[in-house]
C-alpha cells in the first residue's frame, strides 16, 4: 500500500482505497502510476497528463503473437551483414518506441485543460479589474462629494492632487469651488481690515454660508452697539434693538432705553403737560370751578406758597382773582416749556415744569394794570394732575 494524491481533487490517499474522501471518486482499480514519470492517473485515460507517456493498459500487453515467417536458408544472412542492415533500416523517422502497439498517433487532450485554465484565468482577472477600477471610482466620488461640501481650501487641493485623473467634470467643479473659496478668503481679510459695519455687511451678503458668518455678525453688532451708545438717544437704541434684535447687548439697550426715558421728556409727555395746563387756565377765564379743580390733585404740595393745599383753595383764588372791576380776562400761554423729569415708581413720573403766561384783563377803571406777564412753576403728577403750582410776576 502507498499514499497517492487523489487525480481529483489532489488530497493525500492510500492507493487501496475504494474511494476518495475528500472528493468520493473511486479509486481501487481505476488508478495507475506512468512508468515514465511517476504521475498518479485513471487508467482510463490514453496518456499520462504530465508527460503524455501512452498508457500500458492491459489490452496493449494482451495483442496476438504474430508467426515469424520462415527464412530459407539460402537467404540466410551473416550476423555481420545483418548488423549492418539493422544500422541502415534504423533511425528517428522509424523509431516508435513511443507509439502505442497498433502504430497509431495518440490523441493530446491535455491542451484543451490548458486552453480552458487559461481562458478562467482571464475572467477571473477581467473580475478583479473590475472590482478595483469600481472601488477606486467609488473612492474618488467620495472625496469629491467631501471636498464639494468643504469650505477648507487644503481639502480641496488636496482632492485635486490626489486624483489628477478624474473625471474632468469633477475637477473643473472642485477648481471653481476653490477659486470661490480663495476670494471668499481675500474678501474677509479686506472687511476685517476695513473695521467698517458697511463692508462686514456686504462681505455677509457675498458669502451667506461663510464660516466666519458667527464672527461676522458679532462685529456687526458690536459696532452697531457701539454707535448707539455713542450717540445715547432713544432713537439711537431703539434702532439698534430693530437692527439686532438678537444682539448681545439687547438688555444693555433696554435698560439705556429706560434710563433716558426716566430722565428724558418726549414729545408726547410734552403734549400731554401742556393740555393740563391750558385746561386750567381756560378754566379761570371762563371762571369754571369744577374743571378747574378737576386739573388738579386732592392734595398739592403747594399752591401759590401753601402747602398742602387742597381744591378749595383752588376754588378761593379764582373767586379772589376776579375782582369787582374785572369784567373779562384772558390767559395766553407762551410756548417755552421746560420740563423735567423724575421716575418716582416703576414707569411712573413726576414732571417739573416752568413757563410764561401772559395776562389780559378787562377793567371798568381805565386807570389800573390791563396787562401782566406771570412766570409759573408747576409740578404734574404720575396721575396727570398738577401737585404744585405758584406765580412769579415779571416786571418789565
Amino acid at each position: 500500500m502507498a499514499i497517492i494524491k487523489c487525480p481529483e481533487c489532489g488530497h493525500q490517499i492510500s492507493d487501496k482505497a475504494p474511494v476518495c474522501p475528500s472528493c468520493g471518486v473511486e479509486i481501487a482499480g481505476k488508478i495507475t502510476r506512468c512508468p515514465q514519470c511517476g504521475e498518479v492517473y485513471f487508467k482510463d485515460l490514453e496518456m499520462c497528463p504530465n508527460c503524455h507517456h501512452v498508457t500500458l493498459t492491459a489490452s496493449s500487453h494482451q495483442q496476438p503473437v504474430q508467426p515469424q515467417p520462415v527464412v530459407p536458408a539460402a537467404s540466410v544472412v551473416p550476423p555481420s551483414v545483418e548488423g549492418v542492415r539493422r544500422e541502415t533500416t534504423s533511425g528517428p523517422a522509424n523509431d516508435t518506441s513511443g507509439l502505442p502497439s497498433n502504430g497509431q498517433q495518440p490523441k493530446k487532450k491535455g491542451h484543451g485543460a490548458l486552453i480552458l485554465s487559461f481562458v478562467l484565468a482571464l475572467i477571473v482577472l477581467a473580475v478583479c479589474f473590475y472590482f478595483y477600477k469600481d472601488a477606486k471610482s467609488s473612492k474618488e466620488r467620495e472625496a469629491y462629494e467631501y471636498a464639494m461640501n468643504s469650505s477648507d481650501p487644503l481639502v480641496l487641493q488636496s482632492y485635486l492632487d490626489t486624483y489628477k485623473d478624474a473625471d474632468q467634470a469633477h475637477i473643473d467643479s472642485i477648481q471653481a469651488h476653490l477659486t470661490q473659496l480663495k476670494q471668499a478668503d481675500l474678501d474677509w481679510t479686506n472687511a476685517v481690515a476695513s473695521g467698517s459695519q458697511a463692508a462686514l455687511e456686504d462681505y455677509l451678503s457675498k458669502h451667506p454660508n461663510s464660516p466666519h458668518r458667527a464672527e461676522v455678525q458679532h462685529k456687526i453688532d458690536s459696532l452697531g452697539w457701539l454707535q448707539a451708545s455713542n450717540e445715547n438717544t432713544l432713537e439711537a437704541y431703539k434702532l439698534y434693538l430693530v437692527d439686532h434684535a438678537n444682539g448681545d447687548h439687547v438688555d444693555e439697550a433696554n435698560d439705556a432705553i429706560k434710563m433716558l426715558n426716566s430722565k428724558t421728556v418726549q414729545p408726547e409727555e410734552k403734549s400731554a403737560v401742556a393740555a393740563i395746563f391750558r385746561r386750567f387756565f381756560q378754566s379761570i377765564n371762563s371762571k369754571d370751578e369744577e374743571a378747574l379743580t378737576s386739573t388738579v390733585a386732592p392734595i398739592m404740595t403747594s399752591f401759590l406758597g401753601k402747602s398742602d393745599a387742597t381744591r378749595s383753595d383752588v376754588s378761593t383764588f379764582l373767586q379772589k382773582i376776579y375782582k369787582e372791576d374785572i369784567t373779562n380776562m384772558n390767559w395766553h400761554l407762551s410756548n417755552d416749556y421746560k420740563i423735567d423729569k423724575k421716575e418716582v415708581g416703576e414707569n411712573e413720573y413726576e414732571y417739573a415744569v416752568q413757563f410764561s403766561a401772559i395776562q389780559d384783563i378787562e377793567r371798568t377803571d381805565p386807570t389800573k394794570e390791563k396787562t401782566a406777564k406771570y412766570r409759573i412753576s408747576a409740578k404734574v403728577g404720575p396721575d396727570g394732575k398738577i401737585s404744585a403750582f405758584n406765580l412769579t410776576k415779571i416786571l418789565e
